[in-house]
């Protein structure tokens, strides 16, 4: 009797509760915590450091393009003095086979003053150079819009004038060239290990977010959770901590270069600031270049948030949650 007035009982039906929503709202690693703010800090220091070296990069590779194209314009021609050759007859004749070549826009040569002030920072001022036989120089430069032999304006010289040497700086555009790919190498190399050391940063924080919340995601295993709602905890986490650093540390290179270029331009006035200009241009990147930095903050954030996920997958599928 009590058995059936008991199974005639109707019982209260069991309420169950849905955990995703308080997930959503309630993440799994906290989101401002002091080592979070630290790596966040890391990470916009990284992601300084490469944006400074890439957009140094690009302005030596571009300062090199601007120095080869107008040195490449140019050639001279040196005429040795004999002491049986009239001089100026010889630099009158080099200047009219020269304007005459095809491919040449313009042949000018230097008076005697102008050859003997080129050797001031060599000799000294004050020096009486009327009885050294000082070289004489022509500039030749070419025309863009026609393609110039040198190899035939060298033959043409050496048979009229055996004492002109005819120079069209192929070595210094060599070496100029040589000397922009060896500072594009080293800039590529120091950005990988800038990214490196990056990626190590955000994976020790991943290991250690998860050995201090390591009871919690026991009991999501246990209750079921799936390892990739987990990892997507950590990604989220570390994706927008290093958004936050990428942003932070791109905006400063950024800065600084707007920086540079302002000032770059009030220096040009002054000595320093012609050879600096000289040197390494406006410091201007460009569009180029102000999209290479905002790649580079871009790829902070996605490679915090890629590696933690890997990291978190492969801690959960091995050894982080292997019985003792």
């Amino acid at each position: 009797m009590t058995l059936a007035s008991d199974s005639s009982q109707t019982r209260a039906p069991i309420e169950t509760v849905d955990l995703s929503d308080s997930w959503s709202r309630t993440p799994l690693v906290p989101a401002e915590t002091v080592a979070g703010k630290a790596l966040t800090i890391v990470i916009a220091i990284m992601t300084f450091l490469a944006a400074l070296n890439a957009g140094f990069a690009i302005v030596l590779a571009d300062a090199s393009r601007e120095w080869r194209g107008e040195v490449g314009l140019e050639m001279t021609i040196q005429l040795l003095p004999r002491p049986s050759r009239d001089i100026e007859a010889d630099v009158a004749r080099a200047v009219k086979i020269a304007a005459a070549f095809p491919g040449v826009a313009e042949a000018r040569a230097f008076s005697r003053k102008e050859s003997e002030d080129l050797l001031t920072p060599w000799l000294g001022a004050g020096l009486d150079l009327g009885q050294l036989p000082v070289p004489r120089l022509i500039v030749v430069r070419r025309d863009p819009r026609t393609p110039l032999d040198a190899a035939g304006l060298r033959a043409a010289l050496d048979a009229a004038l055996p004492n002109a040497v005819l120079d069209d700086h192929g070595a210094w555009m060599q070496r100029l060239g040589t000397m922009a790919q060896v500072v594009v190498g080293g800039a590529a190399a120091i950005f990988v290990l800038v990214l490196i050391a990056m990626a190590l940063a955000v994976g020790f924080a991943t290991r250690g977010a998860m050995a201090g919340n390591r009871d919690i995601i026991e009991a999501l295993h246990f209750v079921g959770a799936a390892d990739g709602f987990i990892a997507r905890q950590f990604q989220f986490h570390f994706l927008r901590l290093g958004l936050r650093g990428g942003v932070l540390g791109g905006g400063a290179a950024i800065a600084l270069f707007l920086l540079l270029g302002f000032l770059s331009r009030h220096w040009t006035a002054s000595a320093g600031g012609e050879q600096a200009e000289a040197l390494f241009g406006s410091f201007s990147l460009g569009w180029t270049g102000l999209g290479v930095i905002v790649a580079i903050s871009l790829a902070a954030a996605l490679i915090a948030g890629l590696m933690s996920r890997a990291i978190v997958f492969r801690a959960l599928r091995s050894f982080f949650l292997a019985p003792n």
